[in-house]
């Protein structure tokens, strides 16, 4: 049966935050997303658009999800998908509802992400993060959204495994007034000397503008990543510095 009009332009929809709102689910695409999506527990899968040559190849991961599959021709894939060349299958489900460990929060390294725009840097963190089992990321609620599309296609599955929750830097401080907290900056303790504490909060700024004075003015400790040699660089892509940082905060050497 051809794709209805009214589902296509339900599911194009979705390419907008408001709508994604409004249904609460998101969109994935390509075969690596949608075996860990249909392999994971906390997901609800509202349908599965596919290929056939697709659908042929993974019956046994559609068994649970038969009833959610329908059979798309490429030219219907391409009306439907955010992919300039898009990968056999699109799914559409439920945004997961996201539960804070407090526990892990106050024993483990957290992140805090302020005024992110780029999707693609804040997928490249959920991956870092989820690399150096971060299990938790707090962002501002001006960041760009977890289920944006480029977000969810650049953490290649991570959202899964990430907990990520919107919330201004001041009400996370209160929930958690004892948790140390660390500011990236351009000055300030290097991440190569042993951290100050085994656990706590690092917030990460602003592709441009860094942190918010408001947020600089609570933090405990601003840490750097130190430059070396003669460059005229100003600072490191955002996604690239939480890696460097994430890999400090792991390394056994650098923790008192």
């Amino acid at each position: 049966m051809p794709l209805s009009k009214n589902k296509e332009k339900y599911i194009r929809s979705l390419s907008e935050k408001k709508y994604r709102q409004v249904y609460n689910n998101f969109i994935a695409e390509g075969t690596k997303l949608a075996y860990e999506m249909l392999n994971a527990s906390n997901i609800v899968i509202e349908a599965i658009f596919a290929q056939k040559g697709w659908i042929l190849t993974n019956k046994d991961l559609l068994i649970s999800h038969e009833a959610l599959v329908e059979e798309v021709t490429q030219k219907e894939l391409k009306q439907i998908s955010q992919l300039t060349t898009p990968n056999q299958v699109l799914i559409i489900a439920k945004q997961p509802k996201v539960n804070l460990d407090a526990n892990v929060v106050a024993k483990d390294w957290s992140l805090y992400l302020d005024r992110i725009q780029d999707p693609g840097n804040m997928g490249t963190i959920l991956r870092i993060a989820n690399w150096f089992g971060i299990q938790h990321i707090f962002c501002s609620l001006d960041s760009v959204e977890v289920y944006n599309f480029k977000v969810i296609q650049a953490s290649m599955g991570a959202f899964l495994r990430v907990k990520v929750i919107p919330i201004e830097f001041d009400a996370l401080k209160q929930q958690f007034p004892n948790l140390p907290t660390y500011a990236a900056m351009l000055k300030g303790r290097s991440v190569f000397q042993p951290m100050l504490s085994t656990s706590g909060l690092v917030a990460m700024g602003n592709e441009s503008q860094g942190l918010s004075p408001s947020i600089l003015a609570q933090v405990d400790h601003p840490i750097t990543i130190p430059a070396y040699g003669t460059h005229d660089m100003e600072s490191l892509n955002v996604a690239v510095s939480t890696g460097i940082i994430c890999a400090a905060l792991r390394n056994p050497l650098m923790n008192i």
